[in-house]
């Protein structure tokens, strides 16, 4: 994978890029203006990261795989830890597919009925390969997402969700907390 360099990367005009940021040179990104960059940040090719006027916040040590994007006018934040796998898609902004309203970008918003909400990610969550984060989401804390699921609502702390739509399958384990004071206390000295 060619990497942009250092200077490309503060070229593009993000609010804040962390150190250690990894940006593929195919990766499409938009409005880097409305983009905040953690440290130790990679996006592999074919990413699409689009950011609305709600922006989207990537926090430290993330991963976003080949093909996934995130897009939408609602805020999408990633926290820390986060693991974004192949062609997931997670989107703060959602046509009307009612037939109440017209749709795609094309159409004057007079027409549409476009819902903008926003979404959250938090620390260590991993979204499985495939799957669909809708506008309004929460993933909570330790959340784990099974690969082609589609999240339409929140998910609580350190469960494993999976299906169409996805369910509570179980538990997920906590010992990943620890192994976090343990990184980053070895990253410290």
């Amino acid at each position: 994978m060619a990497l942009l360099t250092r200077a490309e990367i503060e070229h593009m005009g993000f609010v804040s890029v962390g150190i250690n940021v990894l940006i593929s040179d195919k990766a499409s990104i938009y409005n880097c203006s409305n983009i905040t960059l953690g440290s130790n940040v990679r996006i592999d090719d074919f990413c699409v990261l689009s950011a609305g006027s709600g922006g989207i916040v990537v926090g430290n040590n993330v991963h976003i795989a080949v093909y996934a994007s995130l897009i939408g006018a609602g805020k999408i934040i990633l926290s820390d830890f986060c693991n974004i796998s192949s062609r997931v898609s997670i989107y703060s902004s959602s046509d009307d597919y009612s037939g109440d309203a017209m749709t795609n970008p094309m159409v004057p918003a007079a027409y549409t009925n476009v819902a903008h909400a926003d979404v959250f990610v938090g620390k260590h969550v991993i979204i499985g390969s495939g799957s669909v984060i809708l506008p309004g989401v929460t993933l909570d804390i330790g959340v784990a997402i099974g690969a082609l699921s589609l999240i339409r609502q929140d998910c609580k702390a350190f469960g494993i969700y999976a299906g169409v739509p996805a369910k509570l399958i179980k538990k997920r384990k906590r010992n990943l907390l620890e192994l976090e004071k343990a990184f980053l206390l070895n990253a410290s000295q």
